[in-house]
């Protein structure tokens, strides 16, 4: 995601790596919490030390933990929706980019081609001087050249 994230245009791009590094650092975040969590529950004194207390404090610590990774793990599910929303998105504005992109090279082509056209017009009466030695195009000629008729290269 973050080679592709890094692909984009550069308005976009911001957006997507910050939300990229969000995402990462509370992923990050998890897994600590994850080993904290579990070292935790391995450690044989700890457990001890709930089961001295009480089951009353077990049984709260339990809900607390339980309800911690509740919270984490739909924390977790909401990044991978915005993730998704994101890369969608991404791929929507990818085609959009292409289309236009299909549609400005049929456009140069059209434009090209009229130029050559008006170009091959322009020479048009001064080979017909060259044929009858008659030259009756010359200030339709000049006319067109002003306006940019010139075939540029």
């Amino acid at each position: 995601m973050d080679l592709e994230a890094r692909s984009l245009q550069p308005n976009v791009k911001a957006v997507l790596l910050a939300k990229l590094r969000e995402y990462k650092s509370d992923l990050n975040n998890l897994k600590s919490e994850h080993k904290r969590l579990a070292s935790a529950n391995s450690n044989q004194a700890a457990q001890d030390d709930l089961l001295e207390s009480g089951m009353a404090d077990a049984m709260s610590v339990s809900a607390n933990q339980r309800g911690r990774l509740m919270m984490s793990t739909e924390r977790l599910n909401e990044s991978s929706d915005r993730i998704k929303e994101s890369r969608r998105t991404m791929l929507e504005t990818e085609e959009l980019g292409v289309s236009i992109l299909q549609d400005l090279h049929q456009q140069r082509q059209s434009l090209l081609h009229a130029n050559d056209t008006v170009f091959l017009l322009l020479k048009v009466p001064y080979r017909l001087h060259l044929l009858t030695g008659k030259f009756e195009g010359k200030d339709e000629r000049k006319r067109l050249m002003r306006k940019g008729g010139r075939k540029n290269k």
